[in-house]
């Protein structure tokens, strides 16, 4: 596999702008995704005093920074030289997002206002544990054959999204079902901690394996 900034072998010019652009296309489809996502998830968790649910919403716009950034580094003639910076920015936002999750979920275990039945957040979560896996394969495909790893990242972000997809419906499930409001912060800090990870990678430029 090629290092981060390295001129895939094999591959023709025609053939890398077929593949920036559907990086482009792809990003800009994730970007909208997680808007909505975002909306939908911050809206319900707020209602619900759910902080996985807010830990969610704060992860796709989090996704959305990380694929805005992908896609600044495609506006360029030259992605490449783009790389370094974008691979930074997805690193910040993961550290971001673990801190604030962190804090919240250790509120929510001590008994500052447990979570409550979401309906919202249910669907939500599993809509986002469909169309999540489909976005991010297509995207690391592309990224690998590029030899980007930024965009390889962003599509990692787009697959932890799925993990937390099913961390937040696990949780939110069993809050309804059984009232164990302490399931929530706990899926929450499993968010915490898997963004702490895909952190540490994006900022040595790792690419997917």
């Amino acid at each position: 596999m090629s290092p981060p900034g390295a001129e895939p072998r094999g591959l023709d010019q025609d053939r890398r702008r077929v593949l920036s652009r559907r990086v482009r296309l792809l990003v800009a489809a994730t970007i909208t995704y997680n808007l909505v996502e975002a909306g939908v998830a911050l809206s319900a968790g707020a209602a619900a005093d759910s902080t996985a649910l807010v830990g969610f919403g704060l992860d796709s716009l989090v996704e959305v920074a990380s694929a805005a950034a992908v896609a600044w580094q495609f506006s360029g003639r030259d992605p490449q030289a783009r790389e370094r910076v974008a691979l930074k920015v997805i690193a910040a936002s993961f550290v971001l997002l673990a801190g604030y999750v962190t804090v919240e979920s250790v509120r929510a275990l001590l008994g500052v206002a447990p979570a409550e039945h979401s309906t919202v957040g249910i669907v939500l979560a599993a809509l986002s544990l469909v169309i999540m896996p489909v976005l991010s394969t297509a995207q690391r495909r592309a990224g690998r054959e590029l030899g980007s790893a930024s965009a390889v990242a962003d599509s990692k972000q787009t697959l932890l999204c799925t993990y937390l997809s099913g961390v937040l419906l696990t949780g939110l499930l069993l809050n309804s079902l059984f009232g164990w409001s302490w399931t929530d912060p706990l899926a929450a800090l499993v968010i915490a901690a898997v963004a702490l990870k895909e952190a540490r990678d994006a900022w040595r430029g790792r690419h997917c394996c």
